[in-house]
């Protein structure tokens, strides 16, 4: 393991914190604000980035293991250092409070603790949203962009941040890949700011709601998130947004090259939509007794489905008090989550496909043993390991959703509160039902049931493998070891 490496590396991400950190600090001194927070904070962070980054390393090459040990190790640290201003402000009682937050800022998560929104000054409000948008494509393909990081093992870093069963290079160069995806992203993010403008959202709420919908985070700057505005427009600009940003970027660069037939064709985004439109005609009849119209049902249907999908999580009613039946679709699309490749959370289109595709062959297997068929998506054959690696994704997942939730039923919620708040948090979704649905907050939970949250929160980002590898003995254990 080169440790001086990792640590290198610790040291240069945490000046880039340190240096993203000046736009709220901005923020707060054009709105005459207490900039104390911000200034301690980017001090402490320069210090030990600093420090970190001055480290002397005579080996610049690593391998699998450093590499997601760099992107483990980075997304705490960066949310340890990038809680100091929540907690220093004083709105957040604890820095745990002030932890998990973060975390659920930076992992596009958007759960909160907080029971009143609208108290934070502009500068936290901004920070707040701002780490959505850090997070949603991911603060290392941000630095490979821009740092000499780039080697032919860096894909490993991408691999755990981009997620997804695949991750492929747009370009062959991974400096310009990072570049292109950083590039789009940035460019749909502006488009939603102007488009918002137009609808009459005032400037500072549009930035901070696009960073929240570009990272498909959902964190509102209102207690009534999205629903404050009460506008049909921005209702269904954040909702065709928020899809377009759990698409896999891959869609984009093939439009941008002008390969539209291949990017038509993407099965996954077939299915993607494929769910879309049939869970939002779903729910759309199953609440249309409770809305005045089958105008506003649909549009509450569509924007809470494309919400919920994409693991965003703003709302525009409170759909805790929908029928049971639309409550169990909002579930599965919590599962689901968006498409590989995206800013989105959850288990992934892809894998979904993946697995039912698998099924079908066994069961077709079954039934005709001399039968030869083989897992195809998108007219290639996916190998078996890909195949085993989707199943042993899917145990992995509801493990660690079974062990997090004992831990969570210590606080002695109901069985609903303490289930989805377990589930809206590794799938990165934001808001569950009951006291955790889209008027609640995580606020009365206990600070062992915050830290185990933030946890499994880190876990849903970063596709279980990168958080597992730093609790695994092995991992530090010397050895000799060929390069992948």
């Amino acid at each position: 393991m080169n440790y001086r490496f990792i640590l290198k590396t610790l040291g240069h991400l945490l000046l880039i914190e340190a240096i993203l950190m000046f736009l709220p600090l901005g923020v707060s001194i054009y709105k005459n604000e207490n900039i104390i927070p911000f200034v301690n904070t980017i001090v402490i962070i320069l210090i030990f980035g600093s420090i970190l980054s001055l480290i002397k390393i005579k080996n610049k090459s690593y391998f699998a293991k450093e590499g997601l040990m760099i992107t483990t190790l980075s997304w705490i640290s960066l949310s340890l250092f990038g809680a100091l201003p929540f907690y220093f402000s004083g709105y957040f009682p604890t820095y745990i409070d002030a932890f998990f937050e973060t975390v659920s800022g930076f992992t596009t998560t958007g759960s909160t603790i907080l029971k009143n929104i609208e108290v934070l000054p502009y500068g936290l409000l901004f920070w707040r949203s701002f780490t959505h948008w850090i997070g949603g494509m991911g603060i290392l393909v941000f630095a490979i962009a821009i740092l000499p990081l780039s080697n032919e093992n860096s894909m490993h870093m991408i691999k755990a941040e981009v997620p997804g069963p695949f991750t492929s290079k747009l370009v062959p160069k991974l400096k310009d890949t990072a570049k292109w995806l950083y590039g789009i992203y940035l460019l749909l993010t502006i488009l939603e700011i102007l488009l918002l403008l137009l609808g009459g959202m005032p400037l500072f709420d549009s930035i901070v709601t696009s960073f929240a919908t570009a990272g498909t985070g959902g964190f509102a700057i209102k207690n009534s998130s999205i629903a404050f505005y009460n506008s049909t427009y921005i209702d269904y600009v954040i909702s065709i947004f928020m899809i377009l940003f759990g698409i896999n970027f891959n869609i984009f660069f093939l439009i941008i090259m002008k390969k539209f037939k291949q990017a038509i064709s993407n099965e996954e985004m077939k299915a993607y939509f494929g769910i879309i439109i049939t869970s939002t005609i779903l729910i759309t009849l199953n609440i249309l007794s409770i809305c005045n119209n089958i105008f506003e049902a649909f549009r509450l249907s569509f924007f809470q489905v494309s919400s919920i999908i994409t693991t965003t999580g703003f709302a525009t009613t409170n759909f805790d008090l929908w029928p049971q039946f639309s409550k169990i679709i909002l579930l599965f699309l919590m599962f689901c989550g968006a498409c590989g490749g995206s800013t989105g959370g959850g288990i992934k289109v892809s894998r979904i496909v993946i697995a039912l595709k698998k099924v079908i062959k066994d069961f077709i297997t079954v039934i005709h043993p001399n039968t030869i068929k083989a897992v195809r998506l998108d007219k290639k054959v996916v190998n078996e390991k890909t195949i085993n690696d989707v199943g042993y994704y899917l145990v992995l997942y509801f493990l660690i959703i079974i062990f997090a939730t004992l831990i969570v039923s210590l606080d002695n919620f109901d069985f609903e509160t303490t289930l989805t708040s377990v589930i809206t948090c590794i799938s990165n979704v934001g808001p569950g039902f009951s006291i955790v649905g889209p008027i609640g907050n995580f606020a009365d939970f206990s600070g062992l049931s915050k830290l185990v949250l933030s946890i499994v929160m880190l876990f849903g980002r970063l596709e279980l493998y990168p958080m597992l590898l730093l609790f695994y003995p092995l991992t530090y254990i010397k050895n000799k070891r060929k390069q992948v």
